[in-house]
């Protein structure tokens, strides 16, 4: 997508194209090399980009981006801390087949205007897979189920079958409750076609970044709470057996705590992206205080014993959602005995392309307070040693 159209793209209307082909049981790449530079994103937003939190009004777009120019340095005396500059992940597209612009959620079963569709791509070996749904950031704004599809066609080269989904968003008029119930719906339709895609429905986990991450978060902690369960296949269970967060929001009152005052200010705009997530559409109220509706929005309000282990992983350079956010998180479910780990990437960024970067000129960088900087071509989210931690996780909650 051109600068100019995802820069139209993501600005709302006041209270008030896509991009994919259909294809459908089609070889992924079948004259790849076997160790080839990944597939990069040629629909949607560039890879990356799309975990971007927008944080503007309706109708102010992207010039409204909360993204910090400071970044307060977080204590990460309990997390994992790495420095990813090694070598980037290569993929094998000739041994995956990909199915394209499957619908999982319709209107006539879910009661909503539009189809929801998600993409898979499943290992061309023998046996059942491990599905891992993959939940594409947007600044609640955007769900481009087509996104980070380097990263993806990594973990299925893993042996795992992979869908990318799309959920409806603030620009549909939906809060946090109808995308959280769009993750599970695609959870439940997988199960219910699992002979067609060869999934292990035992080992099934959810894998976000950025909104993706925090629906990820949210999918988790609400194992066997079937609030959420609306629209077909309820015959299935939409539960996790593990959960993958890279740099979600949790709690949005402190969205912005590690930031300077600029950032914090555009965060917690009255009637911004982020209080449309949580009061719904043309709301005049802001995340800033800590209210009943901000509380039910936050995962850490919802970990029960039903909470299935968590690997959530953050940028200490990332200028759109906190790092602290990310910690918050992790030490609420270790205190509630959740088996969960937390690896902070040194100078890491939002994803590996700066979603500020892309689309405006006022804010290109973010310098944290320990002199780390997050480098817009860097991309440490894609390195061997980080993709390495999403596989372990996955691995060792595959295992029967």
């Amino acid at each position: 997508m051109a600068t100019a159209a995802l820069l139209a793209a993501i600005g709302l209307t006041a209270c008030g194209s896509d991009d994919s082909t259909d294809t459908t049981s089609s070889a992924s790449g079948s004259a790849s090399p076997a160790a080839s530079a990944c597939p990069a994103d040629t629909a949607g937003i560039p890879q990356g980009q799309g975990s971007g939190m927008p944080s503007g009004g309706a109708g102010t777009g992207a010039q409204s981006l909360g993204q910090a120019k400071t970044i307060k340095k977080t204590d990460n005396s309990t997390s994992t801390v790495i420095e990813p500059e090694g070598a980037a992940i290569t993929c094998d597209t000739s041994t995956l087949t990909t199915t394209d612009d499957i619908t999982y959620s319709s209107p006539a079963t879910k009661g909503t205007t539009t189809d929801l569709k998600l993409d898979i791509q499943v290992p061309r070996t023998s046996g059942k897979k491990p599905l891992v749904v993959y939940v594409t950031g947007g600044g609640w704004q955007l769900a481009d189920r087509t996104g980070n599809l380097a990263q993806r066609t990594y973990i299925a080269d893993q042996g795992y079958a992979v869908a990318g989904i799309q959920y409806r968003t603030v620009a549909d008029g939906a809060t946090y409750k109808d995308a959280l119930a769009d993750v599970k719906s695609a959870i439940r339709y997988l199960r219910a076609h699992a002979g067609t895609y060869g999934i292990d429905t035992d080992h099934v986990f959810v894998w976000g970044q950025s909104a993706g991450g925090y629906l990820a978060a949210m999918t988790g902690v609400t194992n066997g709470d079937k609030t959420y369960d609306i629209g077909g296949d309820l015959d299935r269970s939409s539960e996790v057996q593990g959960v993958v967060d890279e740099f979600g929001p949790a709690d949005l009152s402190q969205l912005a705590a590690d930031y300077d005052r600029a950032a914090k200010d555009s965060n917690y705009a009255a009637g911004n992206a982020s209080a449309q997530w949580v009061y719904g559409p043309c709301t005049d109220k802001s995340v800033k205080q800590y209210t009943a509706q901000v509380a039910a929005a936050d995962p850490a309000t919802h970990i029960s014993s039903s909470t299935p282990p968590f690997l959530l992983m953050h940028g200490s350079a990332d200028p759109l959602v906190s790092p602290s956010q990310t910690l918050n998180l992790f030490t609420a479910l270790k205190g509630e005995g959740v088996d969960a780990e937390r690896v902070v990437l040194t100078g890491a960024g939002h994803g590996d392309v700066s979603f500020g970067a892309a689309i405006s000129s006022a804010a290109p960088g973010a310098s944290a307070s320990d002199g780390s900087s997050a480098a817009a071509d860097a991309k440490p989210w894609s390195t061997k040693e980080t993709m390495g931690y999403i596989k372990d996780f996955l691995a060792s909650h595959s295992r029967s």
